[in-house]
């Protein structure tokens, strides 16, 4: 009997991991109606993060009133087992949470970020892993702290006007500069600096602020996840693993999700699928056994968009590479 792993991320605006699992699923059973299927919902921090870990881990989700970007109240979730506490910065500080024309990026905050970190906190919390993807701020992390000393004390500081996505190159070069004095600042208090970790800059320099205030560890999202659930002992025994994202090119190698499937995918043959392919010869000698478009030549990208669509080119892609490697057989290089 045949095992395929199933890993695919979020085709953001399209389907979420799930989904893109199921319909990889429904190809798999097509092809070889007896096999035996594993689903692992993935995230690398953005889209979907708790949502992954929930699945991998259990616990319960916690739904929070928070400020949005713009300070606009809304609610948002996070994910809490005993004492971890699981948050996704997209659900109060997220590009999407915005309009187009509401992408303000002198005004923009991450405030609400914060305000997740002090629920989980006052709720028991001593382990929080933070989901970094899909930020609308570029404020270093000012609101974040600024929300946690709002929490747990009488006293605020900075006033909590940060940029977003989106900037003018005048913008661009003022928040650079707001950045650098931030560090400065930061770095007599505490008598070190984290500015030039990595990971410092990810959502808009709000990983730096977990790094410098919360003295936190940045690992990338797909590896904390995988090592949680044990990915390299689920996929023991499999025939084949099936990842996958939006669109994938040479920046795919550059810490991208299928990356971090790859590398732990041991001597398992792993196929990429994607909406939209470039640099396919760099991501086969990268160690990919298969890469592949799912979308037919002609396809437009607002056809390709179409759930039921994405759905139908994914089951049918797979169902394809399935019969290819039961009719030749795939060895990974």
């Amino acid at each position: 009997m045949m095992k395929i792993v199933l890993a695919i991320d979020s085709l953001k605006g399209c389907l979420s991991s799930c989904e893109a699992n199921q319909a990889a699923a429904e190809g798999v059973h097509l092809a070889c109606p007896h096999a035996e299927i594993v689903e692992i919902p993935v995230s690398d921090g953005g889209e979907g993060f708790i949502e992954a870990f929930h699945a991998a881990i259990g616990g319960e989700m916690v739904e929070v009133p928070v400020c949005d970007p713009l300070m606009r109240t809304i609610k948002a979730k996070y994910l809490r087992k005993e004492k971890t506490a699981v948050i996704e910065i997209a659900q109060a500080s997220g590009l999407t949470l915005l309009t187009p024309e509401e992408r303000n990026p002198m005004v923009a905050t991450s405030y609400g970020t914060g305000q997740l970190v002090a629920d989980a906190v006052k709720c028991g919390a001593n382990h929080i892993i933070v989901g970094l993807g899909g930020s609308a701020t570029s404020d270093s992390g000012m609101g974040m702290i600024k929300a946690l000393v709002d929490a747990f004390s009488k006293h605020g500081v900075w006033d909590v006007f940060a940029p977003q996505k989106g900037a003018t190159q005048e913008m661009v070069e003022q928040l650079d500069e707001k950045a650098k004095k931030f560090a400065v600042v930061s770095a007599l208090r505490f008598g070190y600096d984290r500015s030039e970790k990595e990971g410092a800059g990810a959502a808009g320099g709000l990983g730096y602020a977990f790094l410098q205030y919360l003295n936190a560890e940045c690992k990338p999202g797909i590896n904390l996840l995988l090592e949680t659930i044990r990915f390299e002992e689920i996929v023991q025994g499999a025939d084949m693993i099936f990842t996958g994202e939006g669109a994938a090119d040479q920046q795919t190698l550059m810490g991208k999700l299928p990356m971090g499937i790859l590398s732990h995918a041991g001597d398992v043959p792993v196929c990429l699928i994607a909406g939209k392919v470039a640099d396919r010869q760099i991501l086969l000698e990268a160690g990919f056994t298969r890469v592949e478009c799912i979308n037919p030549p002609g396809l437009t990208l607002e056809e390709a968009m179409h759930k039921e669509v994405a759905r139908k080119n994914i089951g049918r892609t797979v169902r394809e590479l399935i019969k290819d490697k039961m009719q030749l057989g795939i060895k990974k290089e």
